[in-house]
């Protein structure tokens, strides 16, 4: 039995030199037992087992580069089995080169479970080192200095070194740990495995970090399992700012409560001056004759079916010929709509417009409204997030669409996205079972489901998008052959 004794500090070259002597001699790892600790003689320290010396003809073992990433990121940690496991796994390569990749293997979860621990750990250093200022080693020196203290869970100094070095470049500074610690000169990056203390060091920086968060923290979006999973409380004693968290979670609710208290009564100013002028005479309303579209869109103006108009700029009705014979149905306006009185002019109208026309269709020729005539949206500074309305305001506005199929009753009815298709049909079923399929309705006409232009834009893979956007353009085809049968 062979016993192998590491620093064992995150060095990922003094495990590597080790395994790959043993694996040349073709040790197995049930014959090695693997330690590590601070006291390490010179050289490797084997305790009463030398190193077997390889046979000079034995071939210097290769493996795949997917080891050595995840070996390098797993030999950080803490757990003192994990110099055992990576060379398990090592040997085991020989004879299963793939073995990285099969992600069922009792091994290779160890591995990824200890490698995904090293990540977070890294990337919470980079979130909370807060470095404070202290005397420059040099008073000629124009560079200042500065002094961090971290806790890690595993042996990251030498591992993140490189970053602070790339982040920090103009300013010297030293990152204390108690499993050791890196610095920069400006000329020279060091690190060092011996274990720090922490100072005491505060400076003026650690209020504005206070200030920062009081006014970052929004009592109305806390979750505290949520927060407390993405700054833990055991980095909290080194934070200035998490002082601060005990009373701003203890005042939330009051603190929301606020918030409601002083949030604004009054409607959008659009919308309060076109109220203003429909008080004071300024916008005298026509009358037209009972049955007739126009007569439908000005009873539309004053709808309260549901709580929308409170909010909402104007009716957006639907607008096209009362004779045509196709009616192109989406979900509801959006902020350009909503300001402008007019359905399908925003950036989904500009998508709906020009595919339209790439298929030889003319937007004069058929009706387009929506299901919901009112904008629902979330204010989120001074822009209107569009929020998607519920089953309640879809039913509640259902009345005028089918008063619009009623008037204009168009032969071939288009549904744009799953809103539309419920509220024309009152069914749930997925988009994409019914997409591009003709279904006929009780009321004589057919119906074509598509998807909404709006989800085109919401796309971020272009090479997505552009498939997307062809099966939007074989649908309005398809819509234009239903209409040239109708």
């Amino acid at each position: 039995m062979l016993k192998i004794r590491l620093n064992g500090c995150g060095d990922f070259m003094e495990w590597r030199d080790a395994a790959r002597v043993l694996l040349m001699c073709n040790v197995s790892p049930a014959d090695v037992v693997w330690e590590s600790g601070s006291s390490v003689e010179s050289g490797l320290g084997f305790g009463e087992s030398e190193l077997p010396v390889p046979s000079p003809t034995a071939a210097s073992p290769s493996v795949p580069p997917a080891f050595l990433d995840l070996a390098q990121t797993v030999i950080c940690h803490s757990d003192p089995d994990r110099f055992a496991l990576l060379y398990r796994l090592l040997w085991r390569i020989r004879s299963e080169r793939h073995l990285i990749g099969i992600v069922s293997d009792p091994d290779v979860i160890a591995a990824r479970k200890l490698e995904k621990s090293v990540r977070r750990d890294s990337h919470k250093m980079k979130a909370f080192v807060r470095f404070k200022e202290v005397p420059s080693r040099d008073p000629m020196e124009r560079r200042r200095a500065f002094f961090a203290w971290f806790e890690p869970d595993h042996h990251i100094v030498a591992r993140m070194a490189p970053f602070f070095k790339r982040r920090f470049f103009d300013m010297d500074w030293v990152i204390a740990t108690p499993k050791g610690s890196a610095a920069w000169d400006g000329e020279e990056l060091t690190v060092s495995d011996e274990p720090a203390e922490k100072p005491e060091i505060r400076d003026d920086a650690d209020e504005l970090w206070r200030i920062y968060y009081a006014n970052i923290f929004n009592p109305a979006r806390l979750k505290v399992k949520a927060m407390t999973a993405e700054m833990p409380k055991k980095y909290w004693k080194n934070l200035p700012e998490a002082d601060l968290i005990p009373d701003l979670i203890a005042n939330a609710e009051a603190k929301v409560r606020e918030m409601a208290e002083r949030a604004a009564s009054q409607p959008p100013a659009f919308h309060q001056r076109l109220q203003d002028r429909m008080a004071a005479g300024g916008m005298e309303e026509p009358s037209f004759p009972e049955g007739t579209l126009e007569a439908l869109r000005q009873d539309a103006r004053h709808c309260t079916r549901c709580e929308l108009h409170c909010r909402a700029t104007q009716t957006v009705f639907g607008e096209g010929s009362q004779s045509a014979r196709v009616m192109f149905v989406g979900e509801q306006p959006g902020d350009q709509e909503d300001l402008a009185g007019r359905p399908f002019v925003g950036p989904a109208g500009k998508v709906f417009d020009t595919v339209v026309n790439e298929v030889g269709l003319d937007r004069k020729e058929f009706y387009v409204t929506n299901a919901v005539k009112h904008f629902k949206y979330e204010p989120r500074g001074k822009r209107r997030i569009h929020q998607k309305p519920n089953q309640g305001e879809i039913q509640a506005c259902r009345w005028w669409l089918t008063k619009e199929v009623e008037l204009i009753k168009p032969s071939l009815v288009v549904a744009m996205g799953a809103t539309a298709y419920y509220a024309l049909t009152d069914h749930k079923e997925k988009l994409q079972d019914v997409r591009g399929i003709p279904i006929a309705m009780s009321s004589g006409c057919t119906l074509f489901v598509t998807v909404h232009p709006s989800y085109l834009l919401r796309i971020p893979d272009e090479a997505r998008k552009a498939a997307e956007l062809e099966k939007f353009k074989s649908d309005m085809a398809s819509v234009r052959r239903l209409m040239e049968r109708q």
